[in-house]
Order: structure tokens, then C-alpha cells, then sequence
């Protein structure tokens, strides 16, 4: 396959470290949508892995540091789209709160971004699917930046409640310092067994259902599970697909 076809080349940009796992899991998950009999069959792919910009959660609770990050996220897909990426996937739910602040200050990016948010209701609504359990960080779901869009596409959201979300913590926290127990397990076999449709509303809990999914699999077997991250390189492969047909 030339991927340059008419001077076009398809590169992949990745704005990560939000966390650093997730962002592991995102380059496995693209290795293995992207199949290929040789390296150079696959898209290039640019990971600017930017684990020290601050919360998004913090951000969204406290207006802790807001505005820097919404700087320093612009910087890094400036950096990308500088760099040669053709599209940009956030690997953090929570960050796509800050993206309407963004392309206000920068227009131009908005062109470039997949947003998980979009290609899960779009998934659902494919589906049929009118109604889901969402788990996700508490800055989220309380800034209902996925509730709004279900509604709009006449999908119900329901979610765990505030008291639940220290429970949530713990498994989101389980995953970003690769540490887990029995406690863990317990709490997102609870949680991901809610509802006939759950969405992964947090890059860390894909890593949490592949990780326990033979206990899952025990209580429920046809839930519908929603990966947006997953949807998102999905998306990224079929426009590669189409550039080079």
C-alpha cells in the first residue's frame, strides 16, 4: 500500500498521558485494529504522552488550574498538527469538557479532533440502543459532557450517584498506578454488571474490564460494553481505509 497516495499521508496524532496506562492500552488497541503484514502498512502514529499537564477532574470541580490546561492541551495538538497528524484522538474522556474552550482559542484544531463522545452516541444510536449506564470520573459526569449529547439523541444516561464516587476513584486510581486488589475487583464487577448497556466513559476502565472480564463474564453474558477510545481508532481506520482505496 503507498501511503502517500496524491501526496496524501494519513498520520495518526494522540494527545495521552491522561493516564500514561490508558494511553499504553491505546497503542496496543491501535496495533491490533490496524493489522498489517508489514510495520508500513499501518498509519504512522504520533503519542505525545503529556502526563504532566494538571487534573481535568480538578479543573472541572475546583477551576483548579483551568486555564493552564486548557493551554497546555492546545500546545500539544498544535505540537501534533506541526508534527504531520492528519486527525487527533484525546485519550481522556474527561479532557473533551475543555475542547469547546479550545477551538475557541484555536479553531483551526477542531478540524482534527475525533471525539470519543461523538462516536459512542453515534455507536448507540446505530445500535438502537435508548438507554445506558455510563461510568466515568466524577468531573464527567457531573459536567455531563456525554449526558447532554445522549439526550440530544434521545438516549437515557443513567449514572452512579455522588456517594459512589469514591468507589469510582478507586478503581480509576487502581489503574493509574498499577496497583489492584480484591476491593478493585469487587467495586467494578459491581459497577459494570448495572444496566444492559454500559459505556467505558474512562480510557482506565477498558483496562480494568479486559483485566477481570472472565469474572464478568460469570455474572452477565450479553451486556453491551462501550469502548469510545476503541470507537474512536475504528473511526481513524476507516478514513486510512478510505484515503487509500
Amino acid at each position: 500500500m503507498d501511503k502517500k497516495e496524491n501526496g496524501k499521508e494519513y498520520v495518526l496524532g494522540v494527545l495521552g498521558g491522561m493516564g500514561t496506562y490508558a494511553t499504553i492500552h491505546l497503542f496496543q488497541q491501535y496495533a491490533e485494529i490496524f493489522p498489517a503484514e508489514k510495520e508500513w502498512d499501518r498509519p504512522r502514529i504520533i503519542i505525545d504522552n503529556n502526563c504532566t499537564m494538571p487534573s481535568r477532574v480538578r479543573a472541572i470541580l475546583y477551576n483548579e488550574k483551568r486555564e493552564e490546561l486548557i493551554s497546555r492541551m492546545s500546545a500539544s495538538m498544535q505540537n501534533l498538527i506541526s508534527a504531520g497528524a492528519s486527525r487527533i484522538i484525546l485519550g481522556c474522556n474527561t479532557s473533551h469538557v475543555f475542547l469547546n474552550d479550545i477551538y475557541k482559542l484555536h479553531p483551526e484544531i477542531k478540524n482534527y479532533v475525533i471525539n470519543i463522545i461523538d462516536e459512542c452516541v453515534c455507536e448507540l444510536t446505530k445500535k438502537n440502543i435508548r438507554k445506558v449506564y455510563l461510568l466515568a470520573t466524577e468531573g464527567t459526569i457531573l459536567s455531563e459532557v456525554y449526558n447532554q449529547k445522549l439526550v440530544a439523541s434521545n438516549i437515557q444516561c443513567d449514572t452512579p450517584g455522588e456517594n459512589e464516587f469514591e468507589n469510582l476513584r478507586i478503581c480509576i486510581e487502581a489503574v493509574k498506578t498499577n496497583c489492584y486488589d480484591e476491593k478493585v475487583k469487587s467495586l467494578f464487577i459491581d459497577f459494570i454488571t448495572r444496566g444492559d448497556a454500559c459505556i467505558l466513559g474512562c480510557t482506565e476502565l477498558p483496562i480494568l474490564y479486559d483485566k477481570y472480564k472472565g469474572e464478568i463474564s460469570k455474572v452477565i453474558n450479553d451486556k453491551i460494553v462501550i469502548d469510545p477510545l476503541y470507537l474512536a481508532l475504528c473511526k481513524a481506520k476507516q478514513e486510512y481505509i478510505t484515503l487509500h482505496q
